[in-house]
C-alpha cells in the first residue's frame, strides 16, 4: 500500500505501508540504534514523534512480551528502509508489523531512510506527516505546518500514570505501600518514582539493586511524597519540552534538599528547571545506543543511550551551586550535572541501558550510597 511521507518544509518521499492503512501526524526523528526496535517503540519519550530507524534492515528479530519498556507503543508512525516479515530468533513472539497493527501504530517501508536522515541533520527536526490515504502532496504538507509541534506543550500527561503504582516481580504493581517489600528484600530503600514517561526497566534495576520503588503521577505534589518518607526521590525520562510541565517543577523545587534526588533525561531538565535554569530545543536531538559521553571527574569516556529534543542551557545555572559533570562529546552540550549543596543530581542519557551499553550503570550505585550516607 503506497503512502507518502510529507515534511512541513516540502520535502516528500514515497514509501509503502507494511501494517495497512492510516495516518499520522508528529515530528519527525531519527534513532541510530543498530537493535532495542521494540524498546524504542515502548518508550513514552516518543510521544507524538514519527520514528525513522537509520539501520537498514528492521523486524528480523521479531517481538516479545518480555521487551516491553512500557504498557503500549508511543510513536506515531514507524519509518524503515526494509522491513523483514519473517523473524528468526528463540524469543520472537510475534512479527513487528503484527506489533505495530495490535497497537494502531502505523509502519512505512521501502523509500530512502539515510536521505531522511541527512536532511534532518541539516535542516533540524521538524513536523512531519505519513500518509496510506491521503496522495496530494499540498494538503500533506499543510496538514504538517498546521499541526502544534512539542515545544511548550504538557506531554507528560499523556504517558504519565494516573494511579500510583509499586514494582515487584518485574512487574508493576497496583498501589502504594511501603510497608510490603519485595519477597527477599532486606531493610530495602525506599524510593519514591515520578512517572514523567518512566521505562519499566528504571523500576527493575531500582529493585534489583534492593529498592522498594513507588510510582507517583507527575502532578503528585511534595507534601504527598514526603508523607511517604522516602530514602530518596527518582525523576524518570518523559517525552517533550520539560518547560511544558511547571507544576512538576515546582514541586521538584519544594523537595530539593530534603530527600536525595537522581534524575534522568526529562527528570534531569525538570530539576535543572528547578534550579532556576532554562532549557533549549536542539537541532536535531540526541537518539540512539552510540552517544559519546566525558565523565569530567574521572575524565572517562562512557558510550550511552540517549532519547531526547530538549537541553540542559549550563550558562543559565548558578556555578556557585551547580557543576557539570558530564558532556557529549559529539556537540558540547550538557549530559550530566551536580547540585553543590544538596544532594541531587542527574545526567541527560539513559543508564539504564534498554536498549543500549551498560557502561553508566554506576549512576544507580551512586544514588544508593546518597540514600544510604
Amino acid at each position: 500500500m503506497k503512502a507518502l511521507i510529507a515534511l512541513e518544509d516540502g520535502t516528500l518521499f514515497e514509501g509503502r505501508s507494511f501494517t495497512g492503512s492510516g495516518e499520522a501526524v508528529g515530528e519527525i526523528v531519527f534513532n541510530t540504534s543498530m537493535s532495542g526496535n521494540q524498546e524504542i517503540l515502548t518508550d513514552p519519550s516518543y510521544t507524538g514523534q514519527i520514528v525513522t530507524m537509520t539501520y537498514p534492515l528492521i523486524g528480523n528479530y521479531g517481538t516479545n512480551k518480555a521487551d516491553m519498556e512500557s504498557s503500549s507503543v508511543h510513536p506515531k508512525a514507524f519509518l524503515v528502509k526494509e522491513y523483514n516479515a519473517y523473524p528468526s530468533n528463540y524469543r520472537s513472539e510475534q512479527t513487528l508489523a503484527d506489533f505495530l497493527i495490535e497497537n494502531g501504530t502505523l509502519g512505512v517501508e521501502g523509500f530512502d531512510t539515510r536521505a531522511l536522515v541527512r536532511h534532518i541533520r541539516t535542516q533540524g527536526a521538524m513536523k512531519g506527516i505519513v500518509s496510506t490515504s491521503d496522495s496530494d502532496p499540498e494538503s500533506l504538507v499543510v496538514k504538517a505546518r498546521s499541526w502544534t509541534g512539542l515545544v511548550g506543550r504538557d506531554m507528560v500527561s499523556r504517558v504519565g500514570c494516573r494511579e500510583p503504582y509499586g514494582w515487584a516481580d518485574e512487574a508493576p504493581v497496583p498501589g502504594v505501600d511501603f510497608r510490603t517489600a519485595q519477597s527477599g528484600m532486606v531493610d530495602p530503600l525506599k524510593v519514591v518514582a515520578f512517572d514523567f514517561g518512566l521505562k519499566y526497566n528504571q523500576a527493575q534495576i531500582l529493585t534489583e539493586k534492593g529498592c522498594q520503588v513507588q510510582v507517583v503521577p507527575a502532578s503528585t505534589d511534595a507534601a504527598t511524597v514526603l508523607a511517604m518518607n522516602p530514602d530518596g526521590i527518582f525523576l524518570s525520562n518523559g517525552p517533550g519540552d520539560p518547560e511544558g510541565v511547571p507544576t512538576a517543577v515546582d514541586t521538584i523545587r519544594e523537595l530539593l534538599g530534603k530527600k536525595p534526588i537522581f534524575g534522568i533525561c526529562l527528570g534531569h531538565q525538570i530539576l535543572a528547571l528547578s534550579y532556576g535554569g532554562s532549557t533549549y530545543k536542539l537541532k536535531f536531538g540526541h537518539r540512539g545506543g552510540n552517544q559519546p559521553v566525558k565523565d569530567l571527574e574521572t575524565g572517562k569516556v562512557v558510550i550511552t543511550s540517549q532519547n531526547h529534543g530538549f537541553c540542559v542551557d549550563m550558562d543559565t545555572l548558578n556555578p556557585d551551586e551547580v557543576e557539570l559533570t558530564h558532556i557529549n562529546l559529539n556537540d558540547g552540550s550538557v549530559a550530566g550535572i551536580r547540585h553543590k549543596k544538596f544532594p541531587a543530581f542527574s545526567v541527560q542519557y539513559h543508564p539504564e541501558h534498554a536498549p543500549g551499553p551498560h557502561d553508566t550503570m554506576y549512576h544507580f550505585d551512586q544514588f544508593i550510597e546518597m540514600m544510604r550516607n
